[in-house]
This record gives C-alpha cells, structure tokens and sequence, in this order.
C-alpha cells in the first residue's frame, strides 16, 4: 500500500459518510437521535462489528 491509496480510502470514506445527511438529512437526524439513546456498550458493541466487517471486507478484496 502507497499513500495515495491511503489518501483515496479516506476520501471515499468522506463521500460515503456524507452521502447519508445529504440525501435524507432528517433521516440522519433521526439516527443520530436513536444512537445518542443506547447505551455505550450497545454502541460499543455495534463499533466492533463495523471494525471486522471492515477488516474482513479489506483482507478479502486486498487479500
């Protein structure tokens, strides 16, 4: 892995996380709402399974 592929996850990270309040911002509103009412370990909880399927996801395609 280079720098540029580095730099370019990042920016695709940027449009993906923007994407969600640009298309439906009430949408987001919303969710931000629910999330901000869990508890943190459910929080916790959720963060994790987004980090491995995250991982999992980069090992296959990067293999």
């Amino acid at each position: 892995m280079n720098w540029a592929d580095f730099w370019a996850a990042l920016a695709l990270v940027l449009v993906l996380e923007g994407l969600i309040p640009f298309v439906s911002p009430r949408g987001y509103k919303n969710m931000v709402q629910q999330m901000a009412a869990m508890p943190d370990q459910m929080l916790r909880n959720v963060g994790l399974v987004l980090v491995i399927g995250g991982l999992l996801f980069l090992y296959l395609v990067r293999g």
